[in-house]
């Protein structure tokens, strides 16, 4: 009689504990194995698959009171076959002819325009949109801004100067087109990398191209993906309530979106208790710039002629005038500040007036003896510069002798500077500046603004990605080190230095300065060479790295970018910060723990004073460096929005641009199959489903048998 399993064979099922132990044990490392060596093998197809795009910049969505802008995908990404326009005649095929859509673009940059980006919007054909910048910049000029920016939320309106609202008769920024100002329903990037363009490229020739003239191009197709989903709809008031109520009754939030908000950055000739009031009567001189840009890609702003021009003019006259012989005995104190946000309807300007008026900051706006603003500087055009104001508020009398005090301070100024300073007609109004809010908070405040242009910006790409070095015209000799270029003086250097120069005599006049002692007053060229080197190419750079705390190292990096962005403090404004307070501050002999924590040691007065305990210069030519406290008066003051302070959401008094959250960007190259292809492996893979079902029901059922398993226990009986 033959034995069955269990029965008469040693070794086998219940006869031999010890044998099945081991088995199991095997099969158990066998198991672990699999499970660990899946995610290789996950990973290692996935790469197989899909070719990641690293260096890409996506179009985000904004929200304001009344809408939304930008750009949104899918939640899982929008995907389309690649068509590559490198002229208008290439679009027909995506949009009508093309047989396989839907379609990803490959635009060449010099076609990213208004026209052909409305074509797109309203075809159903097309997925996505990749941009390839132009490269040199378009030569005819390219704004994806606004006509009239920051309309509705400067000074001229229906009730004050409704000659003058929404720009009529003076279009600032005549070449905008408002792309940056339209909601696209499909996702848009920009490619940032050369050769991650030329891949895509050499994909599309590869797959897409059609065999023969009218004939369909066989699959498989080269595709795109790209995904960036946005969590907030409709307008900031929506997006904001959402948020609010999950904060409210919920543990763990879904926030959707976030206001713009960062820093402004502040300093005085001579220190001012942060913590008290300066007295109604005593009055001081404001110079304010702006520090951020925007454009129609997330977090690529480089804003050379929109915000680094003047900021560096301004911070090199800081400078100039700190070191200047009396500067600390001026009867009025000089007051420097830097916006931030202005971009988005005067975040940081109308933040700061908003804090003056509620007694949040150290003087209120009564205490403004002078405003003067620095506008676009860079640019200018034979040597002169232009000096706006508003034409209402000189009608008063009194407003009218102190701007001309103002524009006397400025002309005195220009003499020997190599600078010339001119008023356009009377009737023309003030462009968009800070000035604007501080107008309209205070009515009859004497201010000024000094830019390179009379009457439209001579900025052909304000706020857009191509407002570089290059449109500057900073240019460095071949063969120059890094080290070099930040030491080289461009030509670029020298005209702003001049205007810095000119600035910084112009607030010693008024300030109180004697006459023809602020002809000792010179900018140097130097340092504004260091400013537009680190805060336009490469911030890493050995100066900067000096100035920085030894936690800040991270904030260094290549082609620096002045997006306000939503969190706080930027890269930007932490090293303008720093930067203000080397050119404006002093060494103090205090130790790192002293620097740290000023108020234990007696005679700092934090209360007048900063203290940073920075990384210094490198000791020779060791890689170790000399730290040391640098005492300023820099300080920070909030850029956000006053709307969300007081939780008006809906508000036609203060910027109200929040930016949407989002849970993953990126884009990734592969090849797609044919529809029926897809149909056929998703046939298959059900079958192999339910024939591996059937054959676990069969094994299951059999196991007894085929394993030797022990039967279940019959019912015990007592």
């Amino acid at each position: 009689m033959a034995a069955g399993p269990g029965r008469g064979w040693p070794g086998r099922g219940r006869d031999s504990p010890g044998r099945g132990r081991d088995s199991l044990g095997v099969l158990r490392a066998l198991l672990v194995a699999a499970l660990a060596a899946a995610p290789v093998r996950g990973n290692s197809v996935h790469r197989k698959i899909y070719i990641p795009l690293n260096h890409t910049a996506p179009c985000v969505r904004l929200l304001n009171a009344t809408h939304q802008i930008g750009c949104q995908s899918s939640l899982s990404g929008d995907t389309g076959v690649i068509h590559v326009v490198e002229r208008e005649q290439d679009l027909p095929w995506a949009l009508a002819e093309g047989p396989h859509p839907p379609y990803v673009i490959l635009l060449d940059g010099s076609l990213f325009s208004r026209e052909i980006l409305m074509r797109l919007k309203g075809s159903s054909r097309i997925s996505g949109l990749a941009v390839a910048a132009a490269s040199p910049a378009p030569e005819q000029g390219f704004s994806p801004g606004l006509k009239c920016p920051n309309d509705g939320f400067g000074l001229y309106s229906d009730s004050y100067g409704p000659q003058f609202a929404h720009c009529n008769g003076s279009e600032w920024n005549p070449d905008g087109s408002g792309l940056s100002y339209e909601d696209f329903p499909f996702p848009i990037f920009l490619l940032q990398d050369a050769n991650e363009t030329q891949l895509i490229k050499e994909c599309f020739r590869a797959h897409n191209l059609p065999p023969a003239p009218g004939a369909a191009p066989q699959f498989p197709l080269c595709a795109l993906q790209l995904q960036a989903h946005m969590h907030a709809a409709a307008s900031t008031v929506t997006c904001m309530r959402r948020s609010s109520l999950q904060s409210a009754f919920s543990i763990n939030p879904e926030i959707v979106c976030d206001p713009l908000l960062d820093y402004n950055v502040w300093s005085s000739l001579q220190p001012i208790n942060a913590s008290a009031r300066l007295p109604p009567e005593q009055r001081l001189v404001l110079a304010a710039t702006r520090v951020d840009s925007h454009s129609f890609f997330w977090n690529v702003a480089p804003g050379a002629e929109a915000a680094v021009g003047s900021f560096v003019a301004l911070l090199a006259a800081a400078q100039a005038l700190q070191a200047a012989p009396g500067s600390q005995q001026l009867p009025r104190n000089v007051l420097f500040v830097f916006f931030q946000g202005e971009s988005f309807d005067y975040i940081g300007s109308s933040r700061l007036a908003f804090d003056m008026e509620h007694d949040k900051f150290p003087l209120r706006l009564e205490n403004i003896g002078a405003f003067l603003e620095l506008g676009q500087v860079a640019l200018r055009n034979d040597s002169v510069l232009w000096v706006h104001t508003d034409p209402i508020s000189r009608r008063n009398e009194s407003v009218e002798s102190e701007v001309q005090s103002v524009l006397s301070a400025l002309r005195g100024a220009a003499r020997g500077s190599g600078l010339s300073v001119q008023e356009p007609e009377a009737s023309r109004p003030l462009p968009p500046s800070a000035l604007q809010r501080f107008l309209r908070a205070r009515r009859l405040l004497p201010g000024a603004l000094l830019a390179d242009h009379r009457g439209a910006f001579r900025n052909r790409y304000f706020q857009s990605i191509y407002d570089t070095a290059e449109s500057l015209g900073l240019r460095y000799p071949e063969g120059l080190s890094p080290e070099q270029r930040l030491e080289f003086v461009t030509d670029t250097a020298q005209a702003l230095a001049q205007v810095a120069t000119l600035v910084a005599r112009a607030l010693f006049s008024l300030a109180g300065g004697a006459a023809g002692a602020a002809e000792s007053i010179r900018a140097d060229p130097k340092t504004v060479t260091r400013l537009l080197y680190g805060f336009l190419l490469n911030s890493n750079n050995s100066w900067f790295q000096s100035l920085i705390k030894p936690d800040q190292r991270g904030i260094l990096g290549p082609f620096p970018q002045h997006y306000v962005a939503v969190s706080s403090p930027t890269n930007t404004t932490q090293l303008l910060q720093a930067v203000l307070g080397n050119l404006t501050g002093a060494s103090a002999n205090l130790s790192r723990e002293q620097c740290q924590d000023p108020g234990k040691s007696p005679g700092t007065l934090p209360e007048l004073y900063e203290y940073w305990w920075v990384q210094g210069p490198l000791d020779g030519n060791s890689s170790s460096r000399v730290p040391g406290c640098v005492r300023s008066g820099v300080r920070l003051s909030p850029a956000l929005s006053p709307a969300f302070e007081l939780r008006r959401w809906d508000s036609r008094e203060f910027s109200t641009w929040t930016e949407s959250r989002w849970k993953d960007v990126r884009a990734r190259l592969f090849l797609v199959a044919s529809r029926e292809l897809e149909l056929l492996t998703l046939a298959l893979g059900v079958l192999v489903l339910l024939l591996s079902l059937l054959c676990t029901f069969l094994i299951n059922s059999k196991a007894s048998l085929l394993f030797g398993l022990p039967a279940p226990p019959g019912p015990s009986g007592y």
